[in-house]
């Protein structure tokens, strides 16, 4: 199955370059976060983008409130039960993000040349000649000579819904900016986005904090998107805040790098976070472009080596009104992939673009192309180099099972974890083959109640490239007799027969602890 994975370094043949894609259960090893709103909330488009390979469904709480997500959250509920696909929940704080506020939602025409105000008077209605803003402290903040960027929701770089600002004067609290090219914003919500300039408000707002303690808690929710980390201190003090919330202790957090203080604190942030997430529509506007695919590079290898999943954003801005992505697009997501990217996040593409299934199947596609690819030979040494010696019993185990599973040409490899940590670590060394990740629940009490762990193991998988999770029958311990792992192991094997990944004849790679020893072995199946 795996013997067609060409390495970037040979020529490639022209041929295959002709040959038809083919449909497979898993679209691509590579997973696809999806923003649910108004264009992908009913229950139809969410089974279509469930199926189309959206394995992560992402809630963002700048816009609308509670009631509106639970409802979406609902359909997401009836779409994976009628589906039969796994999906995890995201929230995505809104953070210290500034905003022009526009009551009367009338289009606001702007011309080159011409001066506007921004005040921190919300009373005020939004104009031509004046923009109100949610934050008082700008005029401290920027000075004459400054940007200042404006766009609706996202950042789209498409100059005639998005305005840059210089900032010609401060007077009093009101900043007066020279408009730099003529746009229209419409809606009722715009970012304000000034350039390199920190901006003093906590990375979790209280606004954040209920919204996390309502509904994030009574949704359990995977994972916690970070806008605008900018110091490891940031990440420590949303895990002290989820630590408080029931359940939410096993919420992974996952720092959003959106601006230069971020980036200059990214090492720390990354030993604390339990993964990245590259905001580039942001980070684009902080950083000369010629240095935006630097930092894209740089900031994947150092989470790739950490062995934390690495998410990029912005790839297909053009699909929020198009059928089809343009040619930069398309090759921007198949470099995504090479760099080492984990997942895919889709935003305005999916929340209120006119095609969000089409865009998760193309996007899909893009990526499972550019797996094939994928010079993983060359990956795996630059990741046992960096891990050095002597290895960790379990990175040692973890890097074998990949080194046979390549060796033998595997189709699958199946891992029994019940923290989900062994999968994620044979996951790290990227084999070509998927890696199914059996997790086994564990029984735990909290003196009231005893309930079983599994369900946030095996979800928080669905973002790391190539882990496909299943949750085993909690009868079944993780480390246990051979007979008990025996039946798992069928139910394992018998699931990826199901899905088209393991066919009779072909070589199985199987990750598990006997006792107190972990233990690869190769398993070759009969008729």
């Amino acid at each position: 199955m795996h013997s067609s994975h060409l390495l970037l370094e040979e020529p490639i043949r022209m041929a295959s370059i002709l040959e038809p894609s083919k449909a497979s259960f898993f679209p691509a090893m590579t997973k696809i976060v999806g923003t649910l709103g108004p264009k992908s909330r009913s229950v139809d488009v969410i089974s279509g983008c469930l199926k189309a390979g959206m394995s992560v469904a992402r809630f963002d709480f700048s816009w609308r409130d509670a009631e509106y997500h639970q409802e979406t959250l609902e359909n997401l509920k009836a779409a994976v039960k009628s589906t039969k696909k796994l999906c995890a929940v995201m929230l995505d704080s809104v953070g210290p993000e500034l905003q022009v506020v526009n009551k009367s939602e009338k289009a606001i025409s702007l011309q080159a040349d011409a001066t506007v105000i921004l005040t921190p008077d919300e009373g005020q209605e939004a104009s031509s000649e004046l923009l109100p803003i949610n934050f008082d402290g700008l005029s401290e903040a920027v000075k004459k000579g400054d940007t200042i960027f404006i766009g609706q929701y996202l950042f789209t770089g498409s100059e005639t819904t998005s305005v840059w600002l210089e900032v010609s004067e401060v007077k009093g609290n009101d900043v007066v900016c020279v408009i730099k090219n003529s746009a229209t914003l419409a809606g009722s919500l715009f970012t304000l986005h000034a350039s390199q300039i920190r901006i003093d408000l906590p990375t979790l707002s209280d606004k954040d904090k209920e919204v996390i303690s309502t509904w994030g808690v009574q949704n359990k929710i995977d994972f916690l998107s970070l806008s605008y980390t900018r110091h490891a201190e940031d990440v420590r003090h949303a895990r002290e805040f989820l630590s408080k919330l029931g359940d939410l202790y096993q919420t992974q957090i996952f720092a959003k790098i959106e601006n230069i203080e971020g980036l200059n604190h990214f090492d720390e942030i990354l030993k604390e976070a339990d993964g990245i997430i590259l905001s580039r529509g942001n980070l684009g506007i902080d950083l000369p472009p010629e240095k935006v695919f630097l930092f894209q590079k740089a900031a994947l290898y150092k989470c790739n080596m950490a062995g934390k999943p690495a998410v990029v954003t912005r790839v297909v801005d053009s699909m929020t009104d198009n059928l089809r992505p343009t040619r930069a697009e398309a090759t921007d997501v198949a470099n995504a992939v090479l760099d080492g990217s984990d997942a895919i996040l889709l935003g305005a593409e999916t929340l209120r673009g006119l095609y969000p299934v089409e865009t998760i199947s193309i996007v899909g596609k893009i990526c499972a192309e550019a797996e094939k690819v994928f010079n993983q030979d060359l990956y795996f040494k630059k990741t046992v180099k960096y891990v050095g010696e002597p290895m960790t019993h379990l990175e040692s185990i973890a890097s074998s099972a990949v080194r046979a599973a390549i060796k033998v040409k595997a189709s699958v490899i199946i891992c029994f974890t019940s923290s989900g940590r062994a999968a994620r670590l044979i996951a790290k060394y990227r084999p070509t083959m998927p890696v199914l990740s059996v997790v086994i629940p564990r029984l735990k009490t909290n003196q009231l109640k005893w309930s079983f762990s599994g369900a946030f193991e095996a979800r928080q998988s669905l973002i790391v490239r190539g882990l496909f999770p299943m949750l085993a029958d909690p009868r079944h311990p993780a480390e246990s007799t051979s007979a008990t792992n025996e039946s798992v192991l069928k139910v394992a094997l018998d699931h990826g027969k199901v899905s088209g990944v393991i066919k009779s004849h072909d070589r199985v790679v199987v990750c598990q602890k006997v006792g107190d020893a972990s233990v690869v072995k190769i398993i070759e199946l009969d008729d």
